[in-house]
């Protein structure tokens, strides 16, 4: 199983390095998204466990208000430094539901195309981030034409046909055991198009104080039983999905 989007940095992972452990016994690889400064430390854990963490780095759009020109250009300095090491560019996008203010909303959009412009430089994968702002989101990318597009906890039924129409793959978490519209995402979706992910620490599932990587089996199970297909093959295509969309160098 492979976590195509999680956030080790997060302080619920005081015993990082424990869960890091305990993840490899059942998995191949984590995405673990950096989504704001500083981005160095996600490097360094990459390093300590090449092969099995990977990298995908950007600036979240909640932080709108936290950057001018100066702390996007370090972003961009530090994208295009250690590109060889970074596996995607995200998670980037648009947050309606967060942000109100309209001038925000729109450096929210001049931000995200930034990033997809250099994304496009590098020849790398976007992660997107978008709530409560499908349509902008849409149109932009459909703008940029960016090849490799990744809808982090795509929830919008209503957009999945623009999803479908453009090539792009999605990744579901474990919102899909209570979401019924997650459910029909992942029953009309092309199971060669979805992405296992976790978004941990957040949904902890029972018994957990906040969410783990491992998670990603009960996103497995669920899509199994949605499509009536084995845990096997969801876990064999999903991994195949993100070692070819990340472009992963497993151990």
């Amino acid at each position: 199983m492979i976590d195509c989007h999680c956030h080790l940095l997060e302080p619920e992972f005081v015993e990082r390095e424990k869960v890091i452990e305990e993840c490899k016994k059942e998995m191949k690889a984590i995405i673990n998204c950096c989504a704001f400064f500083p981005f160095e430390e996600a490097l360094e854990l990459q390093k300590k466990h090449s092969g099995f963490i990977f990298t995908s780095v950007a600036i979240h759009p909640i932080y709108v208000d936290k950057v001018g020109k100066k702390e996007l250009q370090k972003a961009f300095d530090f994208i295009r430094k250690n590109s060889e090491a970074i596996c995607a560019i995200g998670e980037t996008g648009l947050d309606y539901f967060h942000v109100k203010d309209e001038s925000l909303r729109q450096k929210q959009k001049e931000i995200f195309e930034n990033f997809i412009k250099v994304a496009l430089e590098l020849n790398k994968p976007l992660v997107i981030h978008c709530r409560n702002a499908f349509d902008d989101c849409i149109d932009i990318l459909e703008r940029y034409k960016p090849k490799k597009v990744m809808w982090h906890l795509f929830s919008s039924r209503k957009h999945l046909q623009k999803i479908l129409d453009n090539s792009w793959s999605i990744s579901i978490g474990p919102g899909i055991k209570k979401s019924k519209d997650i459910a029909k995402i992942a029953r009309d979706m092309p199971l060669s198009r979805i992405m296992l992910e976790t978004d941990s620490p957040w949904f902890a599932q029972p018994g957990q104080a906040f969410g783990l990587p491992t998670n990603v089996k009960v996103v497995a199970e669920k899509i199994a039983q949605i499509k009536k297909i084995s845990l096997e093959e969801v876990e064999r295509q999903t991994d195949a999905n993100a070692i070819d969309f990340f472009g992963l160098n497993l151990k």
